[in-house]
């Protein structure tokens, strides 16, 4: 059932899923832009005893958590059953594939049962669309049920929205897009809708593992990214000096006044190659090395002041190459808007380097609010919206192309219209994709 919008056009309205790792979330979006519902079962206080994630503990509260989440975002929706929705999405990779298949399964039966269009969808790409929801107040559940949240810490996402702003992305390409997460860390040109360019990637350990495994070795506390930052803000960052990985020495600027703000540009990306790609394994052995020393010296390392130190300089170093890379990237293509996205966009250090960076030089800067940044199916959903746009104008475009040969009309078309339905066999042909890439991903 298609409503109508402030614009007079039909409103379309996605369910989605999202079962990619240790958060089983849904979500009814509409028009890829407002978020109806948002719910989100968390999994942390499960893993935390592991200090990461357990796949097969993982997937088997997926199993338990699902039918609860998927209906519990339908009624804030105020949706009375599927078939009054328009389609359906699910993230069918990267991710752990126990997990995924959860969530994937789930959503061919209810798109098979329905009769909807079922929509796969790249988590990746979910996240850079997280850049494009509106985090409005009202759109969001202020209470979660029990193990739910809003993938907020410390509030509502409802109370996330009101402090963060919408901060919603605008329609100027070519965007520069940075995903910073547990499992990516990637540089991707976004010349339009749906249409991406990698530029860099992470060559061996992404930057959220990096924050886990260092949060690991002092001993923290899990998710590390979270511990990380909270110890990092009774550090000094300048007590340890660590290495910016394929990075060369670059001008330095004036500190600024916030002890914790990096000093950027004092790195500039290595040429060639390696130029926007990442690599955190040997800032974490670092870290590691200098434990090591410092062991042997007789200080301890675990000392809270110690740990904040290392934890503060850990955080700094991370953050000046994330931000490092992504102006240098910013500057090779003449981008029109900067978007981070991702579980480390949450991150307080990244984004107040990232804005004052960006801010000089006047380019628009976009982060998710933080109850956007973690896994959630809200993005999902927003992904879902603009691929179906995207496919369906590449469906009309090869139409008319057809009939302009024939000497036959080209029909009109909006982006409301429905695209061609697939089978129910298509929706039995959905498959999981434990390590599918972004930009390959859209190929299929």
């Amino acid at each position: 059932m298609s409503l109508t919008n402030a614009g007079g056009l039909p409103e379309c309205r996605i369910l989605a899923i999202e079962t990619s790792c240790d958060e089983t979330a849904a979500a009814v979006v509409a028009d890829g832009r407002h978020i109806l519902s948002n719910r989100v079962a968390s999994q942390i206080e499960l893993h935390r005893r592991f200090g990461g994630v357990y796949p097969e503990v993982a997937s088997r509260q997926h199993v338990l958590a699902i039918q609860t989440v998927v209906e519990d975002a339908l009624a804030d929706a105020s949706v009375a059953h599927v078939r009054e929705l328009d389609a359906i999405a699910v993230t069918h990779g990267p991710g752990l594939a126990g997990s995924l298949l959860v969530g994937v399964n789930l959503a061919k039966g209810l798109a098979f049962a329905s009769g909807l269009p079922l929509v796969p969808v790249n988590h990746l790409e979910g996240h850079v669309y997280s850049n494009w929801l509106y985090a409005d107040s009202s759109s969001v559940s202020d209470s979660p049920g029990p193990g739910e949240s809003n993938g907020s810490a410390g509030g509502s996402a409802s109370d996330s929205a009101r402090r963060q702003g919408s901060g919603s992305a605008s329609e100027q390409f070519p965007a520069l897009i940075l995903i910073v997460s547990g499992g990516h860390t990637e540089l991707v040109l976004m010349e339009g809708h749906c249409r991406y360019r990698l530029l860099g990637a992470t060559l061996d350990d992404a930057a959220g593992e990096a924050f886990d495994k260092v949060a690991r070795l002092l001993e923290l506390g899990y998710p590390g990214g979270p511990a990380i930052q909270a110890a990092a803000e009774s550090g000094d960052a300048s007590r340890f000096h660590l290495p910016r990985p394929l990075t060369r020495p670059g001008r330095r600027t004036e500190r600024q006044p916030d002890a914790q703000a990096s000093s950027l540009p004092t790195i500039l990306p290595v040429r060639g190659e390696h130029r926007f790609n990442f690599s955190f394994s040997g800032l974490k052995t670092a870290v590691l090395n200098l434990m090591r020393q410092l062991e042997r010296e007789g200080t301890e390392v675990r000392q809270t002041q110690t740990a904040a130190d290392i934890a503060a300089a850990f955080q700094m170093a991370v953050v000046d190459v994330l931000v490092g890379k992504t102006a240098d990237a910013a500057a090779e293509f003449g981008v029109k808007q900067v978007c981070i996205c991702g579980g480390v966009s949450a991150n307080g250090l990244l984004r107040r380097a990232a804005e004052r960076h960006f801010a000089r030089i006047g380019l628009p800067l976009h982060c998710p609010p933080l109850f956007l940044c973690t896994d959630n199916a809200a993005m999902i959903g927003a992904a879902a919206y603009y691929r179906r746009s995207f496919l369906q104008s590449r469906q009309h475009a090869s139409m008319g192309q057809r009939h302009g040969q024939d000497g036959e009309a080209v029909a009109q078309s909006t982006p409301h219209d429905r695209p061609i339905e697939p089978s129910g066999r298509d929706f039995l042909d959905l498959d999981v994709y434990a390590s599918l890439p972004l930009v390959d991903s859209m190929q299929r």
